[in-house]
């Protein structure tokens, strides 16, 4: 089989994305395309934090966090561990912060 002809039928092999895919992968962009989202997940990169933590390291309301947190949680970007009445929050998805790395890297060298 020639060059061409593998191609062609790499070409037709490549499979349609499903209608949950594609919503996870557009829900996943409005999450990185937030600034107050991206500054949690960059901090969150460094170390694991509570809710507190975040909004006076951020110099954010406490309330802004939470719902920021909610939101990253629902896509699974985020976790969390209890210790007592703390939440402790951590990057739960190594696939997207690598993304928000790099994006950082690319804007930081241009």
């Amino acid at each position: 089989m020639d060059n061409e002809s593998k191609e062609e039928k790499k070409t037709n092999e490549v499979e349609q994305l499903d209608e949950e895919t594609l919503f996870v992968v557009s829900q996943t962009f409005k999450a990185l395309s937030d600034p107050t989202r991206i500054r949690i997940l960059h901090l969150l990169c460094e170390q694991e934090m509570s809710v507190n933590q975040i909004a006076e390291t951020l110099e954010l309301r406490q309330s802004t966090v939470s719902h920021q947190l909610r939101f990253l949680k629902n896509l699974r970007l985020v976790k969390y561990r209890r210790a007592g009445t703390t939440l402790f929050y951590s990057n739960d998805d190594d696939h997207v912060i690598n993304v928000l790395q790099q994006t950082i890297n690319h804007a930081l060298h241009h």
